[in-house]
């Protein structure tokens, strides 16, 4: 018997030996008890004490919302980064509300949630200048949760005001990435984000409307429900996203569809998007149909079809992109296709993007740019590497994208790209319906210190390479004020010039596939705290 027993032995025999409780001589990973007299019976083992939680302990309650139907209590959820309470938004907003941020809270959308109700294609007059119904307002550092064919929707006529800030990203994601049950590869697990508007959009749902009126409208694709978009409202403004994260979305839904990180219908200019991360969507990462969309900081990591799509006759500014396919996953990094060649449709579809870095990873290495369907591109000051060493830089399908600019007035012709850098073991391809890989190579040859023979000299952040080194900030820089009075001048190609420039440091999260920041808000496998 070692000294401490006999202490406890003596100290016990001055005392009713009723006071000395198995907790307390209970040797600790014994499993059972330390005997003190053999002749004295030994005492009921106490029960194993339940461990203290760690990390996040739960909010007490739900806060007060000023729709009247408020949040409901859905009791509470533990994952490794603790224990929180969970707040279930209800199916509908009708009134303008407000989630605020709570320590050890998560919001939860069960279902289809509507931010107000569709108020149809054209403004009302009668509700104000800017015909604003209902706006839900998401306060910096929340974190929004969901399972299976659950969404966020906001409806034309609504707003959403989601503005994060640096230290404090707004984060939409995954029930399973609450449970800390995601590894590198989980995607697919909620539905996403969908904002919807008034400005013009291509591709009618109505047999003989005309595209870009109030007569053309479209259905939402990958909704079950699918909410209309669309107008004649080009400055349209659905509200604010700023410093978000929306993690592994893309559940398949009911009718085959899967939505993105972000969708956007119809969208107009007065929307505010900047600083906006989408991660492993297991369809695009991000898919504007129509409008006027103008993003500014845009990171892109492992999406599984298309990292970019844009469709239906979308004017779209795209301004300091990242976009990476994790390894195996993914089928391009830019795909745009407004079907121009069947129905010559207008508003044509114009997508400019400046300063961009992308890197291909993806599975299907068919291209990292595909670009088609009559519609019209810009692409300057970007950075293009194929990681995989097996797939062609660029893809141009149809003669008609290729074609001079026609009677249109929004017609501008083919493809054009300045000061655009290419790093892949094939930099052109054929395409379909006779577009030779000679024509698309000179479509980029006509542009202004264009390198289809670059070697990239991208420094290492960790995970993946995506920050210039020398060859990069080398070359000479494009103004892209022609292009778009969004853009401005930066002087440089790519998407980073240098580390102590890293704009995704910070408010993105890190992940096997790319570290963004060493001092992001963490992995994106687990919650911040």
């Amino acid at each position: 018997m070692n000294k401490s027993i006999k202490m406890l032995a003596i100290s016990c025999s001055a005392l009713a030996l009723t006071a000395c409780g198995g907790d307390e001589i209970v040797s600790p990973g014994t499993g059972g008890n330390v005997t003190i007299n053999n002749n004295t019976p030994a005492p009921t083992p106490a029960p194993t004490p339940t461990p203290t939680p760690t990390g996040v302990t739960p909010a007490a309650g739900c806060p007060t919302i000023s729709d009247p139907q408020g949040l409901t209590d859905s009791g509470t959820i533990t994952g490794p980064t603790g224990e929180y309470r969970v707040c279930t938004l209800p199916s509908q907003f009708d009134v303008s509300s407000t989630l605020r941020q709570v320590d050890g809270l998560l919001y939860r959308l069960d279902g289809q949630v509507d931010v107000g109700a569709d108020g149809g294609p054209a403004p009302d007059a009668s509700d104000g200048a800017d015909d604003t119904d209902v706006t839900l307002t998401i306060e910096p550092g929340v974190i929004i949760y969901a399972a299976g064919s659950s969404f966020l929707n906001i409806n034309r006529g609504n707003m959403i005001n989601a503005a994060g800030t640096a230290s404090a990203p707004i984060i939409f994601t995954s029930q399973d990435n609450v449970l800390g049950l995601n590894d590198a590869n989980s995607s697919g697990q909620w539905g996403g984000v969908i904002l919807n508007g008034r400005a013009p959009v291509t591709d009618c749902e109505a047999p003989g409307a005309t595209p870009g009126t109030v007569d053309c409208e479209r259905l939402t694709e990958g909704a079950t429900t699918p909410p209309r978009y669309g107008g004649a409202t080009p400055d349209d403004n659905s509200g604010t996203m700023s410093y978000i994260q929306i993690r592994y979305s893309g559940f398949i839904l009911s009718n085959g569809d899967e939505l993105q990180s972000l969708t956007t219908g119809g969208v107009g200019n007065g929307t505010t998007f900047n600083n906006i991360m989408s991660y492993n969507s297991s369809d695009d990462g991000v898919e504007f149909f129509g409008g006027e969309v103008n993003v500014n900081r845009l990171v892109v990591v492992g999406a599984e079809d298309d990292s970019l799509d844009t469709d239906t006759g979308v004017q779209a500014n795209l301004f300091e992109v990242i976009a990476v396919q994790r390894p195996g996953a993914g089928d391009t990094i830019l795909e745009g296709d407004s079907n121009n060649s069947v129905s010559d449709d207008t508003p044509r579809q114009q997508t400019n993007i400046v300063n961009a870095t992308f890197l291909a990873n993806g599975v299907e290495q068919d291209q990292v740019l595909r670009l088609r369907g009559e519609a019209d591109f810009s692409i300057a000051n970007t950075v293009i590497v194929d990681q995989t060493g097996n797939t062609p830089c660029i893809r141009i399908d149809l003669p008609g994208t290729l074609a001079a600019a026609g009677s249109q007035a929004d017609e501008n012709g083919p493809p054009t790209f300045d000061s655009v850098v290419l790093d892949c073991a094939t930099d052109f391809r054929d395409g379909s319906d006779g577009v030779t890989a000679a024509q698309a190579q000179a479509a980029f040859d006509a542009g202004s210190n264009n390198d289809a023979g670059f070697t990239n000299t991208l420094l290492t952040l960790g995970g993946a390479p995506f920050i210039n080194g020398t060859n990069e900030n080398g070359v000479a820089a494009f103004d892209p004020t022609a292009l778009s009075t969004f853009f401005t001048t930066l002087g440089y190609i790519g998407a980073v010039p240098d580390q102590a420039s890293n704009w995704a440091e910070g408010w993105t999260c890190n992940s096997a596939t790319i570290t963004l920041g060493s001092a992001n808000t963490g992995a994106c496998e687990s919650l911040p705290i």
